[in-house]
């Protein structure tokens, strides 16, 4: 960067300022320092010349405001890099579409630091990260209240993890700071008052919930929330019932109270293990259905042998358990269908692009809860979160962010061991952003907690020196309390207490023989509840003889019958089976991994959470498992995952899978595994979502066992992924390969298949001519009725674009009424099928926009929006989408208002990464300028097209260029109707 110079540093976590070579310097008059914070505070992103003048003047933007903003930048450039030459870019203050973005990196930019030292998650990069704040971001204008928010919440994440690790002093300093910047900032202020108290500084904490209480009830007129009261509660002591966490229950209540108001509520619980965060929520929501609600539980589970969307596959089968018989075979006719579906669903491959399933399912089940809430209230508890797959936690954030009135969602989680992941603060956070959010942070219990919690458990009130040892030896975590009375009942003395959970259960295993001591390992492999007659199986008994096994552990209390299941048994809480499995003996585990798998396979295969379950003990067993079963059940596994739309763990499952399937030479099984691994990634992010190597492999595969048509869609996947990224050299040498190898094969379709990619390697570099010769000639290759071939979607992929491009070529070509009996052809054959439609809208309009027609592109557009609202099928939806503002802005409808709009579009949504037909839309945008009369802006347009033409070399438009930029330039060089492209030529005829 720079140039030569030395990097310029900046700092906008507080006042603008700016360091070169150890000297400060001058960001130059007020309203130049302000638009560089703008560009600062938004650093790495894209703010248009629109926004940009909106910021700064509001509706007093002169005249000449574009290019004080492009002077403005001209002195920046200059000022961060003052041996820039003229007219450089630079290397910071970046053009991008139409406006400007700010590149750098943590080095250069306090704000990049801040937010990777905070996502690096533990107290240091915290404390390191706290610190870079001088004050009020920015100038302190509200543009930058967002970045102060971030601070907010960095210091309430940064003292949970201080007080946590008995460190609270380190970040005092931060929390005054933030404090003083929100006085009247609920959970930033009872931040400040816990680590107060933690630090030692009692007074001082008291004094400042008093003060901050006043000043709410002063100013706002309002009581303290629950954050500032459960961080005075923690200073005053507990107030009894349930054992330390009457306030906490209450939180809850006023939740829970929410719902039956006809409202909504949002809880959040988080503590240590053990702190009795699943004891807390039954007892809340036991209390909730005495006063008739439905309570559902959804169940997170540790271990790669979960069942992917476990806890929703919970909570969809508990509720629709609760409605009539004849209204649930229609719920699970669709989406939550396939969620709790027994056995196999079938997946096509390759997968088309742009599917919404995923979206699908959550709207379903948004659709379910608000069903299930109608007569009753609902009260949907997702516990152990820190587990949760990401597919159910993106589920949990959807829910939240559209719960139905009389729902009141509960997620429960650790705050450590483990700490939460990425995916889980990122979904928290959403969360945190909702209105009537509440979030619960469980505390230790004090030492008169501990006396309660021990008489209960023993029966009778302990010595004092006993209960300062328990205290002291627990740090008042409730699981501990636990365990360690029963210590102090069997020996009544406390001479050698255990320090870790791991010692507290190899205490209480000391006594079992190793039978029994085996099976509970066995168990622990399983998970927190294990089935009596698979655990029988794998220790070749009977279950009576199992059970009888199995007696002196339960007397234990390290493992009892489930809760409402007597065919199976669950340890007492997930820290015992954590340290038994992490206890038992790395050579060992194997072995039972084995024979856990070999009992799964003589179970019922159809049952839901076998498939997954069993390719994890298989995986786990290692070489001791024949791999050709290992893949097998890893594919299926995948499948079922996919089926769900956690597509996660659909594609670590299909992962596992090659691996095991090409070490072993296996190329039937790699291959299968390969096929719905494209389809998963597909699934995700269109056909742009399968990486080359993948898709590269697997026409290696497929050639070599002589499968020659999978072959050429594999190729042709790989070649549609670099074409709509605009590699259109990369596209053009796979459309060669795809040609040649077609036109020497005796297969229809794979003839279709060259001929249709090489016909729109020619559109794309614009021989139109050619394209409509190689297209026709695909066209009628293809197998009459592909289109509409829903049982085959690779062969409805290839109808449905031959004959869309068709219709587009043949439009470019000049022979619009012949386009339009195509696309009037190809509008019959879609039916009331929406991605039949999505086709034939989005090249229709994409064909009328070119052609200059106005009411065919919006009637096109709008039939083709009205079955995607949700832009389900976004790749194609986007171009609806655009074609419709085109064609509102020449018709006089808004027409600055819909240019507006279309730029937004194209910068969200084809500049990164770049999508084909960019060129088009910014042609498109410039002719809309010049219909409004804005000149300026349609030469600032064209130039952007003109760019992305020279930049891509996408070029079939380009005619459309010409004839606009012959509109602003009259003398400027003819239009010519070279390789075919005859439409443009016309309209400029026609005037």
């Amino acid at each position: 960067m720079g140039m030569g110079n030395s990097s310029p540093r900046l700092a906008i976590l507080g006042p603008l300022q700016i360091w070169r070579d150890g000297a400060e310097i001058d960001p130059g008059p007020r309203q130049q320092a302000f638009l560089l914070s703008v560009l600062l505070a938004r650093a790495g992103q894209p703010i248009s010349v629109s926004e940009l003048i909106d910021l700064i003047w509001g509706e007093a933007a002169p005249a000449t405001a574009g290019n004080v903003i492009q002077k403005h930048i001209s002195v920046l450039r200059r000022l961060l890099e003052p041996r820039l030459p003229a007219r450089a870019a630079g290397s910071y203050l970046r053009l991008h579409g139409n406006g400007y973005r700010f590149v750098a990196d943590r080095d250069v930019l306090d704000l990049i630091a801040f937010r990777e030292l905070v996502a690096a998650g533990h107290l240091d990069s915290y404390v390191e990260a706290l610190q870079l704040w001088r004050g009020p971001a920015g100038d302190g204008s509200p543009i930058f209240a967002a970045l102060d928010q971030e601070f907010f919440t960095a210091c309430t994440a940064a003292t949970e993890l201080a007080i946590g690790q008995g460190q609270a002093h380190r970040i005092l300093g931060p929390l005054r700071l933030a404090a003083s910047m929100a006085p009247l900032h609920e959970p930033v202020q009872a931040a400040l008052i816990s680590a107060l108290s933690a630090a030692g500084q009692q007074a001082e904490a008291l004094a400042l919930a008093d003060a901050v209480q006043a000043r709410l009830v002063g100013e706002l007129g309002i009581d303290p929330g629950p954050a500032l009261q459960a961080a005075r509660q923690n200073l005053l002591g507990p107030a009894g019932g349930l054992v330390g966490r009457t306030e906490e229950l209450a939180v809850l209540r006023r939740g829970i109270d929410w719902a039956f108001a006809g409202g909504t509520g949002l809880v959040v619980v988080e503590g240590e293990p053990g702190v009795g965060k699943t004891r807390l929520l039954e007892e809340a929501a036991a209390e909730a259905a005495g006063r008739g609600a439905l309570v559902v539980w959804g169940h997170c589970l540790e271990g790669e042998g979960t069942p992917s969307m476990w806890p929703w596959v919970e909570a969809v089968g508990a509720i629709l358990a609760g409605l009539p018989g004849d209204t649930q075979g229609e719920w699970l006719a669709g989406e939550l269908g396939r969620l709790v579906a027994r056995g196999d669903a079938a997946l096509d491959a390759p997968l088309r692009p742009d599917t919404g399933a995923q979206f699908r399912l959550f709207e379903r089940m948004v659709e379910l809860v608000a069903r299930a809430a109608s007569p009753r209230r609902l009260v949907l508890v997702v516990d152990d979160l820190q587990w949760a797959d990401l597919a159910s936690l993106q589920l949990f954030g959807h829910l939240a962010a559209r719960l139905p009135a009389g729902v009141t969602l509960v997620g429960a989680l650790r705050s450590h061991a483990p700490l939460p992941g990425a995916d889980l603060t990122r979904t928290l956070a959403g969360a945190s952003r909702l209105a009537g959010h509440r979030r619960l942070l469980l505390g230790p219990l004090g030492t008169d907690e501990v006396t309660e919690l021990v008489r209960r458990e023993i029966g009778r009130t302990p010595p004092a020196d006993a209960t300062r040892s328990i205290h002291a030896r627990t740090g008042g975590n409730p699981f501990f309390v636990r365990e360690l009375s029963r210590l102090f009942a069997d020996t009544g003395a406390l001479t050698r207490v255990p320090t870790t959970v791991r010692d507290v259960v190899h205490d209480r295993m000391t006594g079992l023989d190793d039978t029994t001591r085996d099976l509970l390992r066995v168990a622990a492999l399983v998970g927190r509840e294990v089935e009596v007659s698979l655990l029988a199986q794998v220790a070749e008994v009977d279950v009576p003889a199992c059970l009888h096994r199995l007696e002196p552990a339960e007397a234990l209390g390290l493992l009892g019958p489930a809760p409402g299941n007597p065919f199976s048994l669950r340890f007492a809480h997930d820290l015992i089976r954590e340290s038994i499995a992490r206890s038992t003996p790395p050579g060992w585990a194997p072995r039972m991994h084995l024979r856990v798998a070999d009992a799964l396979e003589r179970t019922d295969l159809e049952g839901e959470s076998v498939a997954e379950r069993l390719a994890h003990h298989l995986w786990a067993a290692g070489p001791l498992a024949d791999p050709a079963r290992t893949a097998a059940a890893l594919l299926r596994a995948g499948r079922r995952a996919a089926v769900k739309a956690a597509f996660d763990v659909a594609e670590r499952h299909l992962r596992s899978a090659v691996q095991v399937a090409r070490t072993a030479g296996l190329a039937e099984p790699e291959l299968a595994a390969l096929s719905q691994l494209t389809m998963v990634l597909g699934m995700q992010a269109g056909y742009v979502g399968a990486p080359p190597d993948i898709l590269e492999r697997s026409e290696e595969l497929a050639r070599g066992l002589g499968r020659e048509l999978e072959a050429t869609s594999f190729l042709f996947t790989r070649w549609t992924g670099y074409s709509q990224g605009l590699r259109i050299e990369l596209s053009g040498r796979l459309a060669g390969r795809l040609r040649q190898q077609g036109e020497q094969s005796a297969d229809p379709v794979v003839r279709a298949y060259g001929w249709l990619a090489w016909g729109i390697h020619q559109w794309e570099i614009g021989d139109i001519g050619e394209a409509l010769r190689y297209l026709t000639r695909s066209v009628r290759t293809t197998p009459a009725g592909s289109a509409r071939r829903t049982d085959a979607p690779l062969l409805r992929d290839l109808g449905l674009l031959s004959a869309g491009m068709l219709g587009l070529v043949t439009t470019l070509h000049g022979d619009v009424p012949a386009a339009r009996e195509l696309f009037d052809t190809m509008e019959a054959d879609a039916g009331d099928d929406p991605y039949a439609i999505t086709f034939w809208a989005t090249f229709a309009a994409i064909s009328a926009t070119l052609a200059g027609e106005s009411g065919w592109a919006l009637s096109a557009a709008d039939r083709g929006i009205a079955v995607d609202p949700d832009l389900t099928f976004e790749f194609l939806g986007t171009y609806q989408r655009l074609a419709r503002l085109w064609a509102l802005a020449l018709t006089g409808h808004d027409p600055d208002g819909a240019a507006a709009e279309l730029e937004r579009i194209i910068e969200a949504r084809l500049l990164d990464p770049p999508r084909s037909s960019i060129v088009t839309w910014y042609g498109a945008l410039a002719e809309m300028r010049l219909a409004a009369g804005r000149p300026a802006e349609a030469e600032a347009a064209l130039e952007r097209a003109e760019q992305a033409l020279d930049q891509y070399g996408q070029r079939y438009s380009e005619g459309l260029i010409r004839l606009l930029r012959a509109r602003l330039d009259p003398g400027g060089a003819a239009l010519s109707a070279d390789r075919g492209a005859y439409l443009f030529v016309q309209r400029a005829a026609a005037g």
